[in-house]
């Protein structure tokens, strides 16, 4: 595996200049995008340690935005502080795992059904375009742009279903479940078969046509699906057959 702190963005492309010129609070919201956006696409992995000094060097920053990025990721869950002061990225509680299926499920059909409700023609416009963005990132079997367009696809609706508390939590719900959501990806080798886009194009059907049963239905369905395949994929007999 390649060094965790590997640069993804090349400290020499990163201007002093801009460094300097940014207002106060936006370094530590850089800090912040950048390290969160890793972290729950897997390029951090759980566990792997976030070492102040080079990042700092790789972004060309201070510490000072880092630290307090770090304590803003702390208060999300995304990473923990160790005894000796250590900074980890937080691991994936896989033992209580089904609290967080049993959350997202309803919120998908909470949602879908809101969406087949209240929606507008530029709701399902925008539905629609991270929809195509979601279909041309699983062609070029991109799994960080799957991760990111798939949760934008399920945003919009959220956003379409009119209730401000709901959008929240499922937003929060969308984020946390992209770590899990990457390991879904990988148990495909990051090519997701056909259905799943299908499944996609079905809740838009639903949501046009303002069909609440239907919502309710494709969305349970397209929840389930993607449950039962993680559970499957953490639950399969890895041993092998030895003849003795």
């Amino acid at each position: 595996m390649k060094d965790i702190m590997e640069p993804q963005i090349a400290a020499s492309s990163i201007s002093k200049n801009r460094s300097s010129d940014r207002k106060r609070g936006s370094g530590v919201k850089y800090v912040y995008d950048i390290l969160r956006d890793e972290i729950l696409d897997l390029v951090l992995p759980p566990g792997s340690q976030i070492d102040e000094s080079q990042l700092a060097e790789r972004l060309n920053m201070s510490r000072t935005p880092i630290r307090e990025a770090l304590v803003r990721l702390a208060g999300d869950g995304l990473v923990t502080t160790l005894p000796n002061r250590s900074t980890v990225v937080a691991q994936i509680d896989f033992l209580n795992l089904h609290h967080f299926f049993d959350a997202i499920t309803l919120m998908y059909r909470v949602t879908t059904r809101l969406a087949g409700e209240n929606r507008t023609e530029d709701d399902l416009r925008a539905i629609m375009a991270h929809q195509a963005a979601f279909v041309r990132a699983v062609e070029a079997r991109d799994a960080r742009a799957m991760l990111a367009t798939n949760r934008d696809f399920h945003a919009a609706i959220g956003e379409a279903a009119r209730n401000p508390y709901y959008q929240g939590l499922f937003l929060r719900l969308l984020d946390e479940g992209r770590r899990i959501l990457r390991v879904y990806y990988s148990s495909f080798n990051d090519e997701l078969p056909y259905p799943i886009v299908q499944e996609h194009e079905a809740i838009i059907a639903a949501i046009r046509a303002r069909d609440i049963a239907a919502c309710d239905q494709v969305a349970k369905a397209h929840a389930d699906q993607i449950v039962a395949q993680i559970q499957a994929m953490l639950t399969r007999d890895r041993r092998m057959d030895i003849g003795l």
